[in-house]
C-alpha cells in the first residue's frame, strides 16, 4: 500500500512542490501527501545535499525519498539514481546465501524496486537501469566511488556500522545529493556494533545544510492496525 494517493497516469512529466500545495506531481501523477511531515521532508530533500529521514515503518520515508528522486532525474538536476541497502539484515550475510549476485541481492533490494515501479513505467524503468540512469546496488559496492550527478538513497540505514556510515557518506561529490532513511527501532546489528545511523544523526543533526526528518507514531499511515502495532511495541519495550 502506498504511502500516497495519486491520480491517473498522464504522458507530460513535470514535478514540482509550491507554497501550500499538499501534492507532488512526477510523471503525470499527483502524489499527495498524507502528513504534514511527509511535505516537510520533501522540502527538505528540495533545499538540501544531505537528508536523513528517520521513523517507524509506514511513514513514506523511503517512497518519497524515491519520488524525490525521479522528481530529480525526469526535471534533468541529476544524471542517475543510485539506490542502496545495507545487504546484511536479521543476521544474514550474502556470502552466506545460495545463488548468484543477483539472487543473493534481489531480496534486501525488493522494496526499492517496489517503489520505482509504482513510480515509472516497467518499460520506461527497464530501460534507465539498462541505461545505467538508475542503478541498485549493495551498500558494500559503494566503496571506492565517487557520485557525481548523482540522487543516492541509502535505506535500511539503521544496519549500517559506524564504519560504513561513514564510507557512505563521504561518497558525496558534486552535484549529488543524498537522502539516507531507517528505523532506530529495527537494527538488526549484532548487539556489540554501533549502529551507524544513530551515531551519524547525534554527530550530524545539527548542522544547519544537513536536513533531519524525525517521523513519528501519528505518521504511520499504512493500515490502521500498523500504527497500534507498533505503539504496543514501543510501550513494551520501554517495560
Amino acid at each position: 500500500m502506498n504511502t500516497f494517493t495519486h491520480t491517473a497516469f498522464l504522458k507530460k512529466s513535470t514535478s514540482h512542490i509550491e507554497g501550500k500545495s499538499n501534492f507532488l506531481e512526477i510523471n503525470g501523477k499527483k502524489l499527495f501527501f498524507k502528513s504534514p511531515r511527509q511535505k516537510q521532508y520533501l522540502h527538505e530533500i528540495q533545499r538540501k545535499d544531505l537528508v536523513f529521514g528517520v521513523g517507524p515503518a509506514g511513514t513514506g520515508k523511503t517512497y518519497l525519498a524515491v519520488a524525490g528522486a525521479i522528481q530529480s532525474l525526469l526535471t534533468g538536476k541529476i544524471e542517475r539514481i543510485i539506490l542502496s541497502r545495507p545487504a546484511v539484515e536479521a543476521g544474514e550475510k550474502l556470502g552466506f546465501l545460495p545463488g548468484d549476485l543477483q539472487e543473493k541481492i534481489s531480496p534486501y533490494l525488493r522494496p526499492l524496486y517496489d517503489a520505482l515501479q509504482s513510480l515509472l513505467p516497467n518499460h520506461e524503468l527497464q530501460k534507465r537501469i539498462e541505461f545505467g540512469e538508475i542503478e541498485i546496488a549493495p551498500l558494500a559496492y559503494m566503496r571506492g566511488r565517487t557520485l557525481e550527478n548523482s540522487f543516492v538513497i541509502l535505506d535500511e540505514a539503521q544496519n549500517t556500522t559506524s564504519a560504513q556510515m561513514k564510507m557512505f557518506l563521504t561518497r558525496l561529490g558534486s552535484g549529488t545529493k543524498m537522502v539516507i532513511t531507517g528505523d532506530l527501532t529495527q537494527v538488526d546489528l549484532p548487539s556489540h556494533q554501533a549502529c551507524g545511523l544513530r551515531e551519524a544523526v547525534s554527530i550530524l543533526g545539527d548542522i544547519p545544510d544537513i536536513g533531519l526528518c524525525r517521523f513519528l507514531e501519528e505518521d504511520v499511515v499504512r493500515h490502521s492496525l500498523v500504527r497500534k502495532i507498533i505503539s504496543a511495541y514501543e510501550t513494551y519495550e520501554r517495560s
